[in-house]
């Protein structure tokens, strides 16, 4: 009868020892013991600039929260990778041809009140309401600005396509709004 309790104590032993090892699952299990490892997010890994000796120690102490200032803005890293003549130091050369016939393709220089202009033609454009609107507020506004009829305005873009001219003849067509009696709406 020894070896049967040495065998008992034994499962005893293995049973007690794998205890702990129950509540892991494969994937927990794994980590906790280095079978499975996890790389690190590629986009959340940055470099850090490396550290220098100063060239004289009467440098003020850091403050918590500053930038470093040998690390480069994110925007400043962008404008690098899209223009490298600025990392080597050099000046930027002038626009390409490609850049000047397109510049020029796009048409003549926009006037520098362009925004105001825009937003005094909205406000004209935009549709008055009446004083009982007004004083009611029991309709909505109009939307503010002119709805082109898509299929007219693509029947004259190709009309003038067939007959080579430019875009921009002939009036845009716009679907008119619809009238509204005085009385509508109340009864």
């Amino acid at each position: 009868m020894p070896t049967a309790s040495r065998q008992f104590a034994r499962v005893v032993a293995l049973a007690v020892a794998a205890a702990p090892l129950m509540n892991c699952s494969g994937d927990q299990f794994g980590r906790t013991f280095g079978f499975i490892r996890d790389a690190p997010d590629e986009f959340t890994v940055t470099t850090r600039a490396p550290l220098a000796m100063p060239t004289n120690f009467n440098l003020p102490p850091p403050v918590p929260g500053a930038t470093r200032p040998q690390e480069q803005s994110e925007r400043t890293k962008a404008e690098l990778a899209l223009v490298p003549q600025m990392a080597l130091g050099g000046q930027t050369p002038g626009d390409s041809p490609g850049q000047e016939a397109l510049v020029q393709a796009a048409g003549p220089p926009v006037s520098s009140a362009i925004r105001s202009e825009v937003d005094q033609e909205a406000a004209n454009a935009r549709p008055k309401q009446s004083v009982a609107d007004q004083l009611i507020f029991w309709r909505k506004p109009p939307p503010p600005g002119v709805v082109v009829d898509p299929q007219k305005e693509t029947q004259r873009l190709r009309e003038n396509a067939a007959l080579g001219q430019n875009q921009n003849t002939g009036e845009t067509p716009i679907v008119q709004p619809k009238q509204r009696a005085w009385l509508d709406g109340i009864f």
